[in-house]
């Protein structure tokens, strides 16, 4: 072949593992030219074919590199391409370089010129790269990997940093600042530093344990964001299909492709049929572009919305236009979730009422102060007008500033947030043990509202590990289903036609004789693996690769979900056949005639019909999915000479070859799972593409459907006669509808909003592309980790990984776990901030001081916040949470009594009259600082368990609840034992400590008697709305029962 005279012909650059595997319409060989004969060659005669040979080499080489720009003496240490021809093939789009690169100016053809650039690349187009680690780790080297690189981290300097931004410890730092300098020019550097230390040290440790936890936080998220990005995908290595980390992929790996994956790489395609991609991620074009031989190239990121095809991978990591957005991209972890938005509020109001209250704490004493109406502990005037030193003076002023200050600290429930934060971090990682991916964080709450689940049959409710066990064949029922002894050999021929080329999957028969490998999805593998066993019964045995080489495929209609079949066309030396598979009875209908075991082919009488229709219905009462074959020839004047992608092949004069029963068993567990979720008042409903038979008998089988129920619409509907609804008859039915069978994808999300309408809170399980609006139309959308496609996925809130429904159950379970814990640490937190404030504030009023010091509220703030939140929001979730009711909140009264009796008459009650009086109300304000530490301490028991009346069960499993409780209880021995100068405490006697401990355990059982004083139905605050808003509520309250 030659061009013009003004562009000499491109030279074939040829890779040693492919000689002799080239078409032989490509391109004339030279090196048949100059092949050396082995019969007595004479030395003379071989000198002279070096020399010819060396000439011929030389002159490829020139053109070599006026062609390609390659440079050979980097094609003889690796690869003889260069990886900036790479990238500007990836990044240009240009047709003209990819025939330049493949070595083919003259040949349109596209397989010739993906051909040459894979010789390039040291790949096979048929069998990809192989499996050996030294060439997958060159490639990386040489072509880079997969990745991209992540953004730094912030450092915990950084998150401590931030703690320090809190406006309250930033007053409280100026103040021990004021406090320090004062004290250590007043009292001198050895005793004056202890105020403002004691403050800063408080201060440091709450910034100290906030950042930690922040920071601890920040990696689950990022590692849960790698986790989400780690897609799994399929790769032709050794000739054999096989699953691996996107990560992994190299330059060279030829990648299978199906609608709803995601291209993994840069690429050119070698062949597709109907491929159509989206690539509105990359270009902001909505529309879907066709693959072809016009538009070859793949773009990382991207999405397939249609068909199915294989690439060459050409570009990955940072040399792909995705690669470099999503390295330029920050990861967001700073996603709030309505829970978070809402008691966010609520912080920032009980914030506001505690700095009221603090500002009038601060005005009061500062009156009483400077009024003189202010004493020691010894009864001497603190401040006396006129007479006591301006620096003294402001010494307490600024004594006074710091209580108000850490009474703010106090009141601001800074924990709150962090408790949300942790809560649902703590769910996330605990999630993933449950085989659940978290994608967005507030699915973990809505899902514990969730109160309806609607959800997949194939895979999520049944095993997804099929067999084929029942084949209806020429009007007899094959028994056993692999026995075709009775079948002609021309209808063999055309079954294995139909298996071979009318499919997804694929076999890979390993060399040494091993047992073959499928791979596909669960439907195709099964119908292969029993094309398989009966070919072998016959002692012919089916050779996948033979079949499919037998003929060639002319055109393909993926398999539709709203036409639930699939079609090919394929041209043999017998003529042209179009093939369908599908689902049996839609089939069945298509079907004029049937062919006979004998190969004839039989009109489809009546009579016939309904014989087969009655194969199908048995099969699936048995819980069996019906699949059904049939052909039609094709005359080859029909088939379009161009443009045959638009094509509609001939589906209505089809021939019936096959119908076959195919069982997924039920996964074990279900039934409890659904059973659970039922008395939990979650409705399970079940929305399936598979015959309504098989449907209304896998629902019996998994306790969706009650054997005593009914089995009639609406209770069981078919989805077109759900769809052919008007919207007012949807919502009429919708909450009936515990069944739906022969469903398409948008009859799921007809029903998603029908329900959503209702009132409900709709979970959805899917695993396709067009279940990707149902998903996204959810409340909460559940996507399916090993049969999902990426495009379900990234439609989706939450993926479960083992695509099982009782993980689905967990889910839910974990989504009341987050409002429980929640709730848990509310109580708590509570019942300590009233206590604290209202004690400081009735001490401060009429005593002019407060019991609980600075340095003492910190402390209590630690645990209030920090700890509490740690112990409380780590509870793992029981069932009990399904049922669980209601508890009110009565601890703050109690603690609140006891210390301000303590307060007033504390003295007399624990007999310290023959102490001085400076003495006595340091150890009396020790014993009530003591005793709130330790009311805190045993209130986190009762806060665990809220809705139980056994708060310590399961509780030695909850190690870091253990842990912190020990260590709070640690913490307080030494503050009051030996910390004595910082906080402004004294040593407590035995007895003080059994009293101080005594009265915190109190709490456990007037907790456990409270838990039997009845809820009220109606809040209390609803006895004081007005009228007409009581009428309203009661209006939707009925409303909402009677739906």
């Amino acid at each position: 072949m030659a061009l013009g005279r003004s562009s000499p012909p491109a030279p074939e650059i040829r890779s040693p593992e492919l000689d002799g595997a080239e078409d032989t319409d490509v391109e004339e060989k030279f090196d048949d030219a100059f092949d050396i004969p082995h019969k007595n060659a004479s030395h003379d005669r071989l000198r002279r074919w070096r020399a010819a040979f060396l000439f011929k080499e030389a002159g490829e080489k020139d053109l070599r590199e006026a062609y390609t720009g390659i440079k050979l003496e980097t094609a003889s240490r690796s690869f003889p391409i260069e990886l900036e021809k790479l990238t500007a093939l990836n990044r240009d789009h240009d047709s003209v370089l990819l025939q330049e690169v493949g070595g083919s100016l003259v040949s349109t053809t596209l397989f010739v010129q993906v051909k040459g650039l894979s010789d390039l690349l040291k790949s096979n187009l048929e069998k990809g790269i192989s499996l050996n680690a030294d060439d997958l780790l060159q490639r990386r080297g040489i072509f880079g990997a997969n990745t991209y690189p992540r953004k730094k981290r912030k450092s915990i300097l950084r998150f401590i940093f931030e703690a320090c931004k809190d406006l309250t410890l930033i007053i409280l730092m100026v103040a021990a600042a004021i406090s320090l300098t004062l004290g250590m020019t007043t009292e001198g550097a050895d005793e004056g530093w202890y105020d403002g230390g004691s403050i800063f040290l408080a201060v440091f440790l709450v910034i100290l344990v906030t950042a930690i936890s922040d920071y601890r936080q920040s990696l689950q998220f990022r590692h849960l964001n790698e986790e989400k990005q780690n897609i799994q995908v399929e790769v032709v290595r050794g000739g054999k299909r096989c699953g691996t980390s996107i990560f992994d992929l190299v330059v060279g790996d030829v990648v299978p492709l199906k609608i709803g994956d995601q291209v993994p790489a840069d690429g050119v395609l070698i062949s597709g049929h109907s491929l159509a991609i989206d690539e509105s991620s990359m270009t902001g074009e909505s529309k879907t572009v066709h693959k072809d031989k016009k538009e070859p190239f793949l773009m990382s990121g991207c999405k397939v919305a249609d068909g199915y095809g294989s690439m060459l991978v050409t570009g990955v990591g940072t040399n792909t236009e995705w690669g470099q957005l999503m390295a330029n991209l920050s990861e967001d972890n700073g996603e709030e979730t309505p829970l978070q938005v809402r008691l966010n509020g609520v912080a920032t109001f009980i914030g506001m009422v505690g700095l009221t209250v603090a500002g009038a704490v601060l005005v009061v004493l500062w009156i009483r102060y400077f009024t003189g109406h202010t004493k020691d502990p010894d009864g001497t005037t603190q401040f006396v007008a006129g007479t006591t030193r301006a620096k003294k003076g402001f010494m307490g002023a600024i004594r006074i500033l710091t209580i108000a200050v850490t009474i703010v600290v106090v009141a601001v429930p800074e924990g709150l947030p962090l408790a949300v934060t942790l809560t649902l971090a703590y769910s996330m990682r605990k999630m993933m043990r449950d085989k659940a991916l978290v994608r967005r964080l507030s699915s973990c709450e809505t899902m514990g509202s969730a109160t309806t689940i609607c959800s997949d049959k194939t895979g999520t409710l049944t095993l997804n590990k099929m067999t084929v066990v029942q084949a209806y064949f020429g009007g007899t029922m094959l028994d056993p289903c692999d026995d075709i002894r009775a079948v002609s050999c021309g209808a063999t021929e055309l079954l294995i036609e139909g298996i071979a080329q009318n499919t997804t999957g694929t076999i890979f028969v390993p060399e040494d004789g091993g047992d073959a490998e499928l791979s596909g999805s669960p439907t195709e593998k099964a119908i292969l693996s029993w094309g398989l066993k009966f070919f072998h019964f016959e002692q012919i045995g089916m050779d996948f690769n033979d079949a499919r080489s037998k003929s060639q495929i002319l055109h393909v209609f993926p398999f539709n979900s709203e036409k639930k079949r699939g079609g090919v066309a394929v041209q043999s030396d017998a003529g042209v056949h179009v093939h369908w598979k599908g689902a049996a009875e839609l089939v069945l209908s298509s079907c004029k005639s049937w062919l006979a075991l004998d190969g004839s082919v039989q009109p489809m009488s009546a009579e016939k019909y309904n014989e087969c229709k009655k194969s199908i219905e048995d099969m699936a009462t048995s819980s069996l999915r019906c699949v059904a074959f049939a052909y039609c020839p094709c005359e080859i004047e029909r088939i379009p000479k161009e443009d045959i992608a638009d094509w509609k092949l001939p589906e209505d004069d089809l021939t019936l070859l096959c119908i076959v029963g195919i069982k997924d068993p039920c996964r074990p567990g279900v039934k409890s799972a659904v059973q659970l979720c039922t008395n939990a008042g979650v409705k399970v409903r079940m929305v399936t593409g598979d015959n309504i038979e098989t449907a209304k008998a896998i629902a019996l089988e998994c306790g969706i459907l009650d054997a005593n129920g009914a089995f009639v619409e609406p209770f069981v509907i078919e989805g077109k006669v759900f769809r052919e609804m008007s919207e007012a008859a949807r919502g009429d039915i919708v909450d009936k509808i515990t069944v739906m069978g022969r469903s398409s994808p948008n009859d799921k999300l007809l029903l998603v909003q029908a329900l959503k309408r209702k009132g409900h809170v709709v979970a959805v399980t899917g695993d396709g592309t067009n279940d990707a609006p149902a998903l996204h139309e959810a409340d909460i959308g559940l996507s399916m980790g090993i049969s999902g496609t990426e495009v379900a996925k990234e439609s989706s809130d939450i993926i479960i990984l083992d695509d099982n429904f009782t993980s689905v159950v967990k889910v839910v379970r974990w989504g009341r776990s987050v409002y429980a814990n929640i709730q848990k640490f509310i109580q708590f937190q509570l019942t300590v901030n009233v206590a604290a404030l209202v004690i400081n504030v009735v001490a401060a009023v009429s005593s002019g001081d407060v019991p609980l010091n600075a340095v003492e509220l910190l402390w209590v703030n630690l645990i209030m916040d920090t700890l509490g939140a740690l112990a409380l929001a780590t509870e793992p979730p029981t069932d009990n949470l399904m049922k669980r009711q209601p508890v009110g909140r009565r601890h703050a009264i109690y603690q609140i009594a006891i210390l301000l009796i303590f307060d007033f008459s504390g003295r007399s009650i624990l007999r310290l009259q023959n102490d001085s009086r400076e003495d006595a109300e340091k150890t009396q304000n020790t014993f009530i600082f003591n005793t709130f530490v330790f009311c805190q301490i045993f209130n986190e028991f009762n806060a665990r368990k809220p809705e139980e009346r056994n708060v310590f069960k399961g509780i030695t499993k909850n190690h870091l609840f253990m842990g912190i409780i020990a260590i709070t209880t640690v913490f307080q021995i030494l503050i009051i034992e030996f910390l004595g100068k910082f906080f402004k405490t004294v040593r407590l006697n035995w007895r003080l400590w059994l009293v101080s401990v005594a009265i915190g355990i109190i709490s456990w059982p007037l907790a456990y008697l409270g838990k039997f004083i009845p809820v009220p139905v109606r809040p209390l605050q609803d006895y004081f709305k007005p009228t007409c808003w009581r009428r309203a509520s009661r209006r939707d309250e009925e409303e909402s029962g009677q739906s």
